[in-house]
């Protein structure tokens, strides 16, 4: 290259060195990118000559060192064209030189489009980029030299063919985001299920979770916002629609009107697409609802108002849509309304419909929060007024529900217990007012609190943070007498036997007085001693020391002043049935039966019909199970509540199995799950535990053989195991595909269809549990539950060097690859893996279950033998490269080991440059390492 043009016998020799790989390509382009004389054009055309021989067809079979200089090479050489190309541009201004420029600038755009147009150089240079990130500055700095350049061209098919390279060079960082959305389906299960579930079962859990899980499932199944966005109200209005009278009723409409919103508004702040705009999307949504006409009506007839119309405003007042595009809305609604016959009449004309109380009971809970924030030790009797305020009707339904919906009942219910507690310290003067205040302000507090645990779970109550040893009475209370589903009390438990001076006082209180002394009264020792008082009053009752008369005294005086006293003796009564035999039960039921019974005097204290209102209410929901199993019939008089909702779900003679088959089968053959069912699997999830539940799961799906009833099923399943999202993914990863995998008499399950279903739903459940553990958000009702860990996943998984698991036996280290990929300071054992290198705890049942499900994939992929468990691993990994999201370097592929990646790329669907980028974990030098490796060998 020392004259104008280079010496013919010398390049023959090197094109003959090339053809015979005596030198590697990296040394090619390395030395031809150090040549700058650009003004020598023949020199320059021999050089783009010699690099035609080999730039669209790459490889690299050496080590990995020798892969990732390619990488670099190539990124010089790309950096080398754009200065000859930017070179070239320059010199077509140059009127006597502009025809030769531009043949010169046509040759090198060649070579760059050319050099560009292979996936596989691209995604060489994405690694390089990654590891030279000063040289890809340098790229950046010709393009724009280039481009600059480039205004000078008059030619245009020059000119387009250069901005072609120019947008292909700058799509290269981001050559892995590009998703495409489903655009063949309008219905999507999985999202209805979410919000039915989150609707019926938590409504007072966080909005964040459920927005980050919502997000998840608009990722994993590549959901168009705006068919997003339609099947969360679709959802919502199925749910005003079928939730059963009462409570539920009002928690759904507060779910609807007050939470939803909300999550719209969080959704709002995730980035959306380039062109796209949510409230766009929003207002799309709600044109495509407004097409589903019956579905309106009959929402609007239940809640016997316009719902669609107060729903747009409340988005609109959270700027979720415009002020035009959310007036249209209305009138469109208001026109088919008018059409609907059936919708105007006279009739509900004097019912409050529950949406508007619902709206309105919102800023109510606000104020109500201020005032019980106020000093209210002088003057109690105005607090009394408040809370008579809130127990008419369904007020305190209403309220309840709307605090559930924004997140405020945690603080209501702490108001209540300091309301509660504050009891304690009012002193009482000779008056019998303060201490009927007193009384009260007990009473309607502790009955509160019971409603509220009960409606929502006793959850809500306690506090994270008391001091030691000032925990509050009614928290005491609750934890250790309070009967609730699936918790079984001792009846001969201390905390029922307090001091015996109080008991004996007690009885002969309650025995002796025709008119209990409020002033002498301290309620919550009452509460506390009563349960040892009724079993005094029970044993001379049961010996013949007592006649029915005087028991009848009895409970009058224990239901006359303050219905908390006689929810307590119902408390102690209900665990003290369930250790009888038959034939002693007789006497307790029959004092259950007597306390529920409201008193007719006229002597009672104030608000005592409202007070006896959720008294029954609370005593129906204790006694429910021994009833059930004694089977008494107990009438609670009449609350205006329905009975129990969703409670004694499971038909009485058939086997859970058989139930749990039957319901999944009903809700496949309708496509989506209704909020009866959702509370049927919970039942049985209960019952049957974790394992019993997802293999019985799993066994119906591997049954289905027709496609698209196998895809319905795993939306529909990942929605169903949202209700323990956790523990069944541990379960499913842990156990069940395992067995799957390595017993050979139960691969032929693993075919397509079912096959590649169970694969999907794998990879959506071990995703969407990863992302929300790593964020530590289990809902309420999940921490709740009460565990069984089939075993303990550290000793079912050792992954530690000491002591290796009969997975780590079967992977014997590849010893080629292992010298290939060593680092100098580390030795390369062929469970390494990204999670390894980032320093993840693997004392964690996940990531334990995630390693070893890649250790098992891992040696499959490497074993001699193929069948339908090797196509199910590549199904899995396949799905996990669609579920990726861009850029999350903390998936759960990085529990993939590297030696993996070599076996993948033999795999005919898994060789392709993108798919290496995306499984492997670019942030590492060992990361790049390896895909260098993988893709230079394409």
């Amino acid at each position: 290259m020392i004259g104008p043009s280079p010496n013919p016998l010398i390049l023959s020799y090197l094109k003959y060195a090339i053809s015979s790989q005596m030198v590697s390509y990296s040394t090619v382009l390395m030395a031809i990118s150090k040549f700058d004389d650009f003004s020598r054009d023949l020199c320059v055309q021999s050089l783009l000559e010699i690099m035609d021989m080999f730039c669209d067809r790459l490889s690299c079979h050496g080590k990995a060192e020798e892969c990732i200089s390619l990488c670099r090479a190539l990124l010089s050489a790309l950096n080398w064209l754009l200065r000859c190309a930017a070179f070239y541009a320059e010199k077509v201004k140059e009127t006597l030189e502009q025809v030769a420029a531009e043949a010169q600038l046509k040759m090198c755009l060649e070579r760059l489009e050319k050099m560009l147009g292979s996936t596989k150089n691209r995604a060489l240079i994405h690694i390089a980029k990654l590891e030279e990130a000063s040289s890809w500055s340098t790229v950046e700095q010709s393009l724009v030299k280039l481009g600059e350049n480039l205004n000078n061209l008059s030619n245009s098919p020059l000119r387009s063919q250069a901005d072609d390279c120019v947008s292909l060079i700058k799509s290269i960082p981001t050559m892995l985001s590009v998703h495409s959305e489903q655009l063949n389906k309008t219905g999507f299960p999985t999202v209805h299920a979410v919000v039915l579930l989150e609707g019926t079962m938590n409504l007072t859990g966080e909005t964040q979770p459920l927005v980050e899980q919502l997000m998840m499932v608009k990722r994993m199944q590549r959901i168009p916002s705006p068919l997003f966005v339609l099947e969360i109200w679709k959802a919502c209005f199925v749910g005003l629609i079928e939730s059963p009278e009462g409570t539920e009723e009002l928690k759904w409409t507060a779910f609807t009107f007050l939470k939803i919103p909300q999550v719209l508004v969080k959704l709002k702040k995730y980035p959306q697409g380039e062109k796209q705009d949510f409230t766009e999307d929003v207002n799309c949504a709600f044109k495509f609802l407004l097409k589903l006409t019956p579905l309106l009506d009959k929402a609007d007839q239940r809640c016997n108002c316009d719902c669609t119309s107060l729903l747009l405003q409340e988005c609109g007042k959270q700027g979720l849509l415009s002020e035009a595009n959310m007036n249209k809305l209305i009138d469109k609604r208001t026109v088919d309304r008018n059409q609907a016959p059936c919708l105007k009449s006279a009739e509900n004309a004097n019912i409050q419909p529950n949406p508007r109380l619902i709206l309105r009971a919102e800023p109510t809970v606000t104020n109500i929060l201020k005032t019980m924030d106020a000093d209210h030790s002088k003057s109690p009797e105005g607090l009394l007024g408040v809370l008579g305020h809130m127990l008419s009707g369904k007020s305190l339904d209403l309220l309840l529900a709307a605090a559930a919906a924004t997140g405020k009942l945690k603080s209501f219910a702490r108001k209540f217990i300091k309301l509660n507690e504050f009891t304690k310290h009012i002193t009482s003067e000779d008056s019998s007012k303060p201490a009927s205040v007193r009384a009260l302000l007990f009473d309607i507090s502790f009955l509160m609190l019971c409603h509220v645990a009960q409606t929502y779970g006793s959850e809500v109550i306690l506090s994270e943070s008391s001091p030691p040893g000032e925990v509050p009475f009614f928290e005491t209370w609750m934890l250790t007498c309070m009967p609730e589903e699936g918790k079984i009390l001792n009846p001969d438990h201390p905390c029922f036997r307090p001091d015996s001076t109080k008991v004996e006082s007690l009885v002969a209180l309650l025995n002796n007085s025709s008119e209990m002394k409020l002033v002498q009264m301290k309620w919550h020792e009452a509460c506390l001693s009563i349960s040892a008082a009724i079993l005094e009053i029970l044993n001379a009752w049961e010996n013949g020391v007592l006649t029915f008369d005087s028991i009848q005294k009895i409970t009058d005086n224990i239901k006359g002043k303050v219905c908390s006293m006689a929810v307590c003796a119902v408390a102690w009564l209900v665990a003290h049935v369930r250790m009888l035999g038959l034939d002693e039960r007789e006497k307790s039921l029959q004092m259950i039966r007597q306390l529920a019974t409201p008193l007719c005097s006229e002597n009672t204290l104030q608000f005592y019909n409202e007070r006896v209102v959720i008294m029954s209410s609370i005593l129906e929901h204790m006694c429910a199970d021994v009833l059930q199993q004694t089977a008494t019939q107990i009438k609670f008089p009449s609350t205006g509540m329905d009975t129990i909702p969703y409670w004694n779900l499971l038909p009485p003679k058939k086997p859970i199995k058989e139930v749990l088959t039957s319901v999944f089968t009903k809700v496949l053959e309708k496509g989506w799950v209704d909020s009866h069912s959702i509370h049927v699997f919970d039942t049985l999830l209960h019952m049957g535990g974790v394992y019993w539940f997802c293999n019985n799961l799993v066994k119906e799906l591997l049954k289905e053989t027709r496609k698209e009833h196998t895809l319905r099923a795993v939306e529909l399943l990942y929605a169903i195991f949202c209700l323990d999202m956790q523990q069944l993914t541990l379960t499913l990863l842990g156990h069940i595909l395992p067995n799957l995998l390595t017993d050979s008499s139960k691969w032929h399950m693993l075919m397509d269809p079912p096959g590649k279903a169970l694969a999907k739903l794998s990879v959506w459940c071990a995703l969407s549990s990863y992302s929300s553990h790593n964020k530590g958000q289990a809902s309420a009702r999940q921490k709740k539950r009460h565990r069984e860990d089939i075993e303990d996943y550290i000793s079912l998984f050792p992954l530690d060097d000491t002591q290796p698991s009969k997975l780590m036996r079967l992977l014997s280290s590849n010893e080629e690859d292992a010298n290939i990929l060593s680092s100098p300071n580390r030795s390369m054992s062929s469970s390494l893996s990204a999670s390894q290198l980032h320093i993840i705890s693997m004392r964690d049942p996940l990531n334990r279950v995630l390693a070893n499900l890649f250790l098992l994939i891992s040696s499959i992929l490497g074993a001699k033998t193929a069948g339908t468990h090797t196509q199910f691993v590549q199904w899995f990994m396949e799905e996990c490269v669609d579920c990726l999201e861009q850029g999350s370097r903390s998936s759960i592929l990085q529990f993939m080991p590297f030696t993996m990646v070599s076996e993948l790329v033999k795999v005919s669907t898994m060789s392709s440059p993108k798919i290496v980028l995306a499984i492997t974990d670019l942030s590492l030098p060992l990361g790049r390492r390896v895909a260098a490796k993988a893709i230079a060998a394409l």
